[in-house]
C-alpha cells in the first residue's frame, strides 16, 4: 500500500491476516484472521493483505466475494487506534485516508457481486468496509452492533463512511448516526437502512454465499422520497444544518471540534463529485487528528478497553473457565440498591433484593417495570416479562442461601454493615461480598469476616443507570479471585472498573471533597453561585460545583466532608457554611430547595435560590466570583497529584479516566492530569502557590494545606515532566 497506519511490532508476515478460500465454485470467501490479534482489527498488515486480495479478485474475477468474520459474532473492531494515536501529523493522516479510499473505492468497483456477511460488533472502519460493498447482511443477534463511532474520538468517519452512508440513507438519518456515534442493534439498524438483510447467526453464511452468487435476489434499501427531497433540496438542508448546529451548541459548548467538521461535511456529501469524496474527508481527518480533544478522546477510549483486562487477572485462560455470576443478591432497597438490583436484572442477572420495608421493595419493583419499559421499549414483550421476572424480593437474608455474590447498599453505618455481612455469611455461605460503601473502609468492614479473602468494594455511583464508572476496592485480605469477580460483574453491566486502593473517600470522592468544598468556602466569601457555575459548564464540566452540590444532595455532601476530614485532616476541614444550608427541607434538588429551586416543571436550569445572600459573609460580587472556580479546580488537581503520588490507582491514565466517568471532568481535556500536562506543571505550581498564600493571609490554615503543592508536582515541574508521556509510552508497548 501507498501508506499505512503505523505497524503493531508483532505484525506478521504478508498474507497472514486475511484468510482466503472458495467454499464453493466461483465464490471467494475473505475472512479477517490475524494471529497477532484476538480480535481482528483494521491495522496496516490486514490492509495491505486485503490490497493483494482485490488486486486477485480483479484478475481472477470470480462470480461473488463473501466478506465474512471467523465466527459469526466476529468480525472487526474498527480501524487500529493504537497506531491512529501515535499519528499526530496531518499529512501521514491525510496520505493514509486517500489509501484506503482508493482499496474501499476498488472493492466497490469490481466486477462481481460483494456481501458483506457479518456480526458482532462492526463499528468504523469496519462499517465503512461493508458500506463498500453491494450488500451488508448482518447477524440478528443482541451480541451485533453497528455503527460509525468516530466523533467519540474526536474524529469523522474518513473511510468513505461518511458519504457512503449519507447516500445511502439520507442527510437527517446520517447526521443523528454519525453525531450521536450511535451504535445499533441489528433491528434498528435494519429499519434505518444501514443494512440490507438480518438473519440469524447461523444462517449468516449460507444467505451470503446465495446473494454473491445470485441464487436469491440482492436486498436494495429504499431510501423514499422524503429522503431524496431532503438532500437534494439546499433550502432544507440549510434548516436541517441549522437545527443540528443550535443542538451540538447546547450539547458540546463549543469544545469538540469533530461533530461541526460532521455537520458540514453530510450537509454538503449529497452535491459533493465521487471523485472529491477521498480529498474532502482526508483533509479533514488530518486536521481533526491533530487536535488535543482528539488525543485526549483517544486515550480514555484506549484507558476504557485497558480496564475490560481487569476480570481477567495474570491468568487470562483460567480467569475465561471460570462462569460469571449469575445469581446475585442485593441487600438495600434504597435509591442504590434498587439501581443496582434494576442493572443487574436488566444485564441478565437472576437477581434477589432483599430489604426490611417492604414499601421499599415495591418502590423498587415499580423503578425496575419502568427501566426494563424503557430500555427494552423496541423488544418483544417477552424480552421485558423476563427482564421484570429476574428481579425478584425478599425480606429475609436467608432467601440469599444460592447467590454467587451479595452487593450490600445499606445506610453508611459501619457497625450497621457488619452486621449485615455476619449474616450474610451465615445464610449465603458460598457467596462472594461486596461493599457498596463511598466512605467506609474495606479492610475494616471486612475485620471481623471469617472469609475476609472473598470480600470487595464494589462502589456504583448515582444514578447507576446512566454513571458508567464502578470502584472496585481491594482490602488488605481480597483475594484475586473476589476482585476479578466485581470486576466482571461491573463489565457484565457494560460499566468501567478501575481498581482503587482501600483509602478515605477512595478515588472520586476524595477529589471531589476539596473542589465541593471549595465551593462552599467561596460562596461564604461572597461568589455568585450562578457565575462560578456558568464558568465551570464554560471549562467542560457537565454542571459546575453548586448545581452538583443539589445533585447530591447537602446532607450527603455534608456526611462526606465530615469522613474525609477524618480520614486526611486539615486541608479536607468541612466549611461551616454548608451546615448552617442543610435543613430538612433544604437538601437539594430531592427537596426542591439547595442553592437553587428545583421546580417540578422540568426548567432548563434551575434558579438560584432568593435567600442565598442571608448565608454569606458579603454580597456577591464579580470581583469575588472572577477566579472562584479556578480555585475549585486547582484544589481537585492538586488532590489528584496527591492520589496518584500514593498510588490510590496503578496510573496516571486510569486516574484521569475515572475522574471523568466519576466525575463528568470535561472529556476533551482528558482528565486533571492530562489538564495539568497541558497547562505545565510549573504554572500549575505557581497558580498553586498563589492560592495558598491567599488563605495563609487570610489566616485558613485548611487553605493554605488544600493548595500546597504536591511534592511529585514539584519535582516534575523543575525536571520539566509530563504525567502522560510515560504512560503512552507503556501503553504503545503493550499494544
Amino acid at each position: 500500500m501507498d501508506a499505512t497506519l503505523p505497524w503493531p511490532e508483532n505484525a506478521p508476515a504478508a498474507g497472514a491476516s486475511l484468510r482466503i478460500d472458495e467454499p464453493e465454485p466461483g465464490l471467494l470467501r475473505l475472512v479477517p484472521d490475524p494471529p497477532h490479534r484476538s480480535f481482528p482489527v483494521l491495522d496496516g498488515p490486514l490492509l495491505e493483505d486485503l490490497e493483494a486480495a482485490v488486486t486477485r479478485i480483479e484478475s481472477e474475477r470470480p462470480r461473488g466475494v463473501l466478506i465474512a468474520g471467523r465466527r459469526p459474532d466476529q468480525f472487526l473492531a474498527g480501524a487500529d487506534v493504537h497506531a491512529i494515536r501515535r499519528v499526530r501529523d496531518p499529512r501521514v493522516v491525510e496520505s493514509v485516508v486517500r489509501t484506503v479510499h482508493r482499496l474501499y473505492d476498488r472493492i466497490e468497483a469490481l466486477p462481481c457481486t460483494v456481501v458483506a456477511a457479518v456480526g458482532g460488533p462492526v463499528p468504523g472502519g469496519a462499517f465503512e468496509l461493508c458500506l463498500a460493498c453491494d450488500t451488508i447482511v448482518l447477524a440478528n443477534d443482541p451480541r451485533t452492533r453497528i455503527g460509525l463511532p468516530e466523533t467519540k474520538l474526536g474524529l469523522l468517519p474518513a473511510w468513505g463512511g461518511l458519504h457512503r452512508l449519507t447516500r445511502r440513507v439520507g442527510v437527517p438519518t446520517a447526521l443523528d448516526a454519525i453525531l450521536t456515534g450511535r451504535l445499533y442493534d441489528p433491528r434498528r439498524a435494519k429499519r434505518l437502512g444501514l443494512v440490507d438483510r438480518l438473519t440469524a447467526p447461523e444462517y449468516l453464511e449460507r444467505i451470503g454465499a446465495d446473494l454473491a452468487l445470485g441464487r436469491e435476489p440482492l436486498a436494495v434499501h429504499d431510501r423514499g422520497r422524503r429522503a431524496f427531497f431532503i438532500d437534494r433540496n439546499p433550502l432544507v438542508r440549510a434548516v436541517v444544518g441549522r437545527a443540528a448546529r443550535k443542538q451540538l451548541d447546547e450539547k458540546t459548548g463549543g469544545h469538540y471540534p469533530a461533530p461541526y467538521v460532521v455537520l458540514e461535511k453530510v450537509l454538503e456529501a449529497p452535491s459533493v463529485p465521487r471523485g472529491l469524496w477521498a480529498e474532502r474527508e482526508a483533509v479533514a481527518a488530518g486536521r481533526l487528528v491533530a487536535t488535543d480533544a482528539c488525543a485526549n478522546l483517544i486515550d480514555l477510549f484506549l484507558g476504557m478497553e485497558e480496564q475490560k483486562r481487569l476480570g481477567e487477572g495474570a491468568d487470562r485462560a483460567r480467569s475465561a473457565c471460570e462462569p460469571p455470576a449469575r445469581r446475585i443478591g442485593v441487600v438495600g432497597g434504597g435509591v442504590m440498591g434498587a439501581g443496582i438490583a434494576s442493572a443487574l436484572a436488566l444485564s441478565g442477572a437472576d437477581v434477589r433484593l432483599c430489604d426490611l420495608d417492604r414499601g421499599a421493595l415495591d418502590r423498587a419493583v415499580a423503578s425496575h417495570r419502568k427501566a426494563v419499559g424503557k430500555r427494552l421499549r423496541r423488544d418483544g414483550s417477552a424480552a421485558r416479562d423476563a427482564a421484570t421476572d429476574r428481579l425478584t424480593v425478599a425480606t429475609d437474608l436467608a432467601s440469599l442461601g444460592r447467590s454467587d455474590v451479595v452487593i450490600e447498599a445499606v445506610a453508611e453505618n459501619l457497625d450497621v454493615k457488619r452486621r449485615v455481612f455476619a449474616e450474610l455469611e451465615r445464610n449465603a455461605p458460598n457467596a462472594r461480598l461486596a461493599s457498596n460503601t463511598s466512605s467506609l473502609s474495606i479492610t475494616e468492614l471486612a475485620r471481623d469476616l471469617a472469609r475476609p479473602e472473598r470480600f470487595v468494594g464494589l462502589h456504583f455511583f448515582n444514578p447507576v443507570s446512566r454513571m458508567p464508572l464502578v470502584e472496585v476496592v481491594r482490602g488488605t485480605a481480597t483475594d484475586d479471585a473476589t476482585f476479578q469477580a466485581a470486576a466482571r460483574i461491573a463489565l457484565e453491566l457494560g460499566k468501567t472498573p478501575v481498581a482503587v486502593r482501600d483509602v478515605p473517600g477512595f478515588l472520586v470522592n476524595r477529589l471531589l471533597g476539596p473542589y465541593l468544598d471549595e465551593a462552599v468556602h467561596r460562596f461564604v466569601q461572597g461568589a455568585s453561585v450562578e457565575r462560578v457555575d456558568i464558568a465551570a459548564r464554560d471549562f467542560g464540566m457537565p454542571m459546575g460545583p453548586y448545581e452538583l452540590l443539589d445533585e447530591v444532595g447537602l446532607d450527603i455532601a455534608q456526611h462526606a466532608s465530615k469522613s474525609l476530614f477524618e480520614g486526611y485532616g486539615e486541608r479536607m476541614r468541612p466549611t461551616e457554611g454548608l451546615g448552617r444550608l442543610v435543613h430538612p427541607r433544604r437538601l437539594g434538588k430531592k427537596t426542591g430547595l439547595g442553592f437553587y429551586v428545583h421546580d417540578a416543571k422540568k426548567q432548563k436550569r434551575p434558579r438560584p435560590a432568593d435567600d442565598l445572600v442571608q448565608f454569606q459573609g458579603r454580597s456577591a460580587s464579580s470581583a469575588s466570583s472572577a477566579d472562584s472556580f479556578d480555585a475549585c479546580l486547582y484544589a481537585l488537581l492538586a488532590e489528584a497529584v496527591r492520589s496518584l503520588e500514593e498510588g490510590v490507582v496503578g496510573s496516571a491514565r486510569e486516574l484521569d479516566l475515572a475522574v471523568v466517568l466519576g466525575t463528568g471532568f470535561a472529556p476533551f481535556r482528558g482528565g486533571p492530569l492530562h489538564h495539568i500536562d497541558s497547562v505545565g506543571a510549573a504554572e500549575v505550581v505557581r497558580r498553586l502557590e498563589s492560592f495558598a498564600n491567599a488563605a495563609r493571609k487570610a489566616g485558613l490554615e485548611s487553605g493554605r494545606a488544600r493548595f500546597e503543592p504536591p511534592r511529585l508536582l514539584v519535582r516534575m515541574a523543575e525536571r520539566g515532566e509530563t504525567f502522560l508521556a510515560d504512560d503512552r509510552e507503556r501503553a504503545a508497548g503493550a499494544a
